[in-house]
C-alpha cells in the first residue's frame, strides 16, 4: 500500500489551492479528480468575479477570508500573468426605500476594511449614464478573473512543487480509524488503489457532503446537511453601455442579478436564484429554463431601464452548494483546530 503525505479530493478551484498549499509546504500531494480535467464544478460555473468584502458580518471568517483572499489573488494574478481586471462595482438602490440597506453595506464595508464611496444619482451617472439609480455605493477594489487561467496557474504551483493530480479518479471510500491518517480507496481506470495519507481534504464541492457520509470514522456530526440553489445567466447580444460591474441592493443572502463583464467587454447578467429539492448532485439538470428570461428582462430594467427587447441570450447555469435551507440565515464559516 503506498503511503502519502496528503491526499486532496477535488480538483476545483478550492482543491488545487489548498493542494498547491500543502506541496509548497514540502508535503507529498496528490489531489484526485473523478472528471477528465479539472475544474469542471462550481468553480467553471460562476461569475468570475473577485468580490471585496462589502458583504460578511464584521468581524466573521467570511469577512476576515475575502478580504485578505481578494489581496492574495490579485498578487497571485500579477505575479503569474493569470488575466484579470479591477474594474470596480456599483452597488445600487432604485428606490430610496434602498438607501437603509446600501448604508447598511456601507457600515459592513467600512469595518471590514473594505473601501467604499457613497454616491448620489448624479454622481453615479456620471460614471455610468445609462444606469438608472437613486443613489449607489462606489466598490473600487472588486473586480473580474479568468476561472480557467487562475486553475491553471495553480496547477501548475501545484506541479512545481511536487504534487500531482489523478484525472478521472473517484474516491470511494475511506477508513479514518487507522492511526496517523486514513486509508483511502481509489478508483481510477477501472482499478482499485489504496492509500494510506496522513491527510485528507475533502474538497469535492456538491459531491463532499455526500462523499462525506461515505468517510468511516469521521462522526455524523461533522456533516451538514446539503442545499442546493440553482443560477442561471444570460449573455447581452451586442456591447454593453456599462464598464463597471452593476449589482443591486442585496436581498438578504443573495445578492440579485447583476450585471459583470467578462475580459472581453461581453456583458452578462446573473445569477438568479432557483431552490431545488432534489439531493443528488449528478442529477442537476443544467440546462437554462427560457421561462426565467422574463424574470430578468423585469430585474435588469430597474437598474437599466433601456434594456432593449429579445436582447438577452440563455448562456449557462451554475449551483451554489449551501448548508442552509431557503429562509435561513447564511451560516458562517466554520474554522476547528
Amino acid at each position: 500500500m503506498e503511503k502519502i503525505d496528503a491526499l486532496v479530493i477535488g480538483a476545483g478551484v478550492v482543491g488545487l489551492a489548498v493542494g498547491r498549499a500543502l506541496a509548497q509546504a514540502g508535503h507529498e500531494t496528490i489531489v484526485v479528480e473523478r472528471e477528465s480535467s479539472i475544474g469542471q464544478g462550481v468553480s467553471s460555473r460562476n461569475s468570475e468575479v473577485i468580490h471585496a468584502g462589502l458583504y460578511y458580518t464584521p468581524g466573521s471568517n467570511k469577512a476576515a477570508l475575502c478580504v485578505r483572499g481578494k489581496a492574495l489573488l490579485y498578487e497571485l494574478c500579477a505575479a503569474r500573468g493569470v488575466p484579470h481586471a479591477q474594474l470596480g462595482k456599483l452597488v445600487v438602490a432604485t428606490d430610496e426605500s434602498q438607501h437603509a440597506a446600501l448604508r447598511s453595506l456601507q457600515a459592513k464595508a467600512i469595518a471590514n476594511g473594505v473601501p467604499v464611496s457613497w454616491l448620489t444619482a448624479a454622481e453615479a451617472r456620471a460614471r455610468e449614464p445609462a444606469l438608472a439609480c437613486t443613489a449607489a455605493l462606489l466598490s473600487p477594489s472588486t473586480g473580474i478573473v479568468d476561472s480557467h487561467g487562475f486553475m491553471i496557474a495553480l496547477q501548475g504551483d501545484l506541479e512545481n512543487a511536487g504534487g500531482m493530480i489523478a484525472l478521472e479518479s473517484r474516491v470511494v471510500s475511506a477508513d479514518f480509524t487507522w492511526r496517523g491518517g486514513a486509508v483511502v480507496t481509489v478508483l481510477s481506470g477501472g482499478t482499485t488503489t489504496e492509500l494510506q495519507a496522513g491527510i485528507v481534504v475533502n474538497a469535492a464541492s456538491l459531491h463532499a457532503t455526500h462523499l462525506a457520509r461515505q468517510l468511516h470514522g469521521l462522526a455524523t456530526t461533522h456533516v451538514p446537511q446539503e442545499h442546493y440553489a440553482k443560477g442561471s445567466y444570460y449573455t447581452l447580444s451586442g456591447k454593453a453601455p456599462f464598464h463597471h460591474l452593476i449589482y443591486p441592493a442585496p436581498d438578504d443572502a443573495w445578492l440579485g442579478v447583476h450585471l459583470t463583464l467578462d475580459l472581453g467587454g461581453q456583458a452578462k447578467f446573473g445569477p438568479d436564484l432557483e431552490w431545488l429539492d432534489g439531493k443528488d448532485p449528478d442529477a442537476i439538470d443544467y440546462a437554462v429554463d427560457l421561462r426565467r428570461a422574463d424574470g430578468f428582462y423585469e430585474a435588469v430594467r430597474r437598474y437599466w431601464p433601456a434594456l432593449p427587447d429579445d436582447s438577452l441570450q440563455p448562456s449557462y447555469s451554475g449551483v451554489r452548494p449551501k448548508i442552509y435551507a431557503r429562509g435561513e440565515p447564511a451560516a458562517d464559516f466554520l474554522v476547528s483546530t
